[in-house]
């Protein structure tokens, strides 16, 4: 019987060609690696022969019985249970390609989503099969040496110099068109390939905007950039307005999450590429961007010429859309061709991690410290809802040694420290001990709880990088002067907000208040009315933290 050649294709560069019988159901196995993908094997069926002792967390598995193309075999595998981890035979069927690979978990193998790849394919189990000479394991990290390898090929850490998590936001509109959307496709996989991408280097993604903005693929899905640049190749032009603005607000708050793969401490980028001009409005977008701590870079192509001015909308998108409007955060490309020259001084930029100024947001890089008032008028329900308050403000904030810090000072005419900016570093601590505080009962002297709370809660953080707040809530009139102790907390730099409930005096909210008076004083005559006021300190912090970035 004749012997057919079957091309199987390495991860690597190697191209090995494994013999089997012509037309046999009962073919020997081709041995494989770990990490030899579905696209890989290019039969409708074969039988192939998975090692043992992968490491589960390694495989790349994009699916749910039926997995992407770009998936491990022998991840799928186990992952279906066709097969355990100390590997055995498999049968693999190629299928279509499609939309929507779900992400589930099972036997030991968290798999991901993906929104849209070219194959498919699904596993059964295999035949067992005497493995011949010629048909020995194929190993991606150096050529075959007959034996089995004790270690799984390590994957690439990448430019450790540039790590960023970074959205490339094309753009999918009839703008742009069929033809110059593949041209853009290249460039950002040049782009891409230069960046270093790896698991300790920046890690992509990537958002199409056109009617309706679509995530093709996050931040945890490739940290290669063979992988990523295949994913590129098979995102689809979508068509539709150019709806950038919708598309960058997205981005903004759907596409950087610890679920999608984000990473603590690391600036986030999204590249925006908008071939002529938006149909919608991008100032807003831009502001909800800055908020959550995105830097946004507008790579803008082909700009309006002078007949078309008219047709845009606000001609100072650029502007109004990027980081910070100081040149660094925009670039410009006069067309689609011969963009080679263009790739290394945007990568550049992308790298510059000191020049990253939006990655401090008002939820990350802020000191808050909250004044609760402790007197007897308040009484043990109503400080209860006082402590309620507190909660809602402080856990919207990201709490961490090197983000957001929380503390808390309850006076009567003592004062009590009850935690300090640096007794705790996580918001479940912080929160949980903002529960058990106990209700002290007692006078009413606000002015000096303020200067306690600056000399001894401010000012052991006086150098820190963080914005200072302070935010106190009364439900009486003062027995000493408050309008003093304020002014020298303003004078070191202290915003503070006062809310005051009951028979708190509107003239001692406003002496204590920061400027403008109208948007840091707060009243309510019940305590169940502090609620609604949450949102409102929320938005103030985060409005002056802005401000004193610019």
């Amino acid at each position: 019987m004749s012997a057919a050649w079957i091309p199987v294709l390495c991860l690597g560069v190697c191209l090995l060609l494994l013999p089997e019988p012509a037309g046999s159901e009962g073919a020997v196995p081709i041995a494989i690696t770990c990490f030899t993908r579905g696209l890989d094997i290019r039969k409708e069926k074969a039988d192939v022969l998975c090692p043992g002792g992968c490491a589960l967390e390694e495989f790349s598995v994009f699916g749910n019985i039926v997995y992407a193309s770009v998936s491990s075999i022998c991840g799928a595998a186990v992952h279906r249970g066709v097969i355990s981890n100390s590997g055995g035979p498999v049968r693999i069927y190629s299928l279509p390609g499609r939309e929507n690979y779900s992400s589930v978990a099972a036997n030991g193998i968290q798999s991901q989503t993906l929104s849209r790849w070219s194959a498919s394919f699904t596993v059964t189990k295999g035949k067992s099969g005497t493995q011949e000479a010629t048909g020995q394991a194929v190993s991606t990290a150096r050529p075959p040496t007959g034996k089995r390898l004790k270690k799984t090929p390590e994957k690439k850490t990448g430019n450790k110099d540039c790590k960023a998590d970074i959205a490339f936001l094309i753009d999918g509109s009839f703008n742009i068109g069929q033809r110059r959307f593949n041209l853009q496709k290249n460039f950002v996989g040049k782009v891409a390939l230069m960046l270093g991408i790896g698991t300790e280097g920046p890690h992509v993604g990537l958002v199409q905007a056109s009617e309706h903005p679509k995530i093709e693929f996050y931040l945890k899905n490739f940290t290669s950039a063979k992988d990523v640049l295949f994913a590129i190749k098979e995102v689809g032009f979508r068509g539709g307005n150019s709806n950038t603005g919708k598309a960058l607000k997205h981005t903004a708050q759907k596409f950087f999450t610890a679920d999608t793969g984000v990473r603590k401490g690391i600036p986030k980028v999204v590249v925006v590429f908008i071939d002529g001009w938006p149909s919608d409005d991008i100032e807003e977008a831009g502001i909800v961007a800055r908020e959550f701590g995105v830097n946004v870079f507008i790579v803008s192509v082909a700009k309006p010429i002078p007949e078309e001015l008219g047709m845009v909308q606000d001609v100072a998108f650029v502007d109004k859309a990027v980081c910070r409007n100081n040149g660094f955060f925009s670039y410009h490309m006069p067309n689609w061709f011969g963009t080679t020259k263009y790739v290394k001084p945007l990568v550049q930029k992308l790298c510059t991690h000191e020049q990253m100024m939006c990655s401090k947001t008002c939820y990350n890089s802020v000191n808050i410290a909250f004044l609760i008032d402790g007197s007897s008028s308040v009484g043990d329900s109503n400080f209860r809802l006082m402590l309620e308050f507190v909660s809602n403000i402080a856990k919207t904030f990201e709490i961490s040694d090197i983000g957001a810090k929380i503390a808390a000072v309850q006076f009567t005419y003592d004062q009590r420290t009850e935690f300090s900016f640096t007794d705790y570093s996580t918001k479940e601590n912080i929160l949980a001990v903002i529960r058990n505080i106990r209700y002290m009962s007692g006078g009413t002297a606000t002015g000096e709880a303020i200067s306690f709370t600056v000399r001894n809660v401010f000012g052991p953080v006086r150098d820190s990088p963080n914005k200072n707040f302070l935010v106190i809530v009364t439900d009486g009139q003062s027995y000493d002067d408050v309008r003093g102790p304020a002014a020298a907390a303003h004078d070191a730099g202290i915003t503070i907000f006062s809310v005051g409930v009951a028979w708190a005096p509107l003239d001692d909210l406003k002496d204590m208040a920061s400027k403008p008076k109208e948007s840091h004083a707060f009243f309510t005559r019940e305590f169940t009315g502090l609620e609604p006021i949450v949102s409102d300190v929320i938005r103030g912090i985060c409005r002056d933290f802005l401000e004193s970035q610019q």
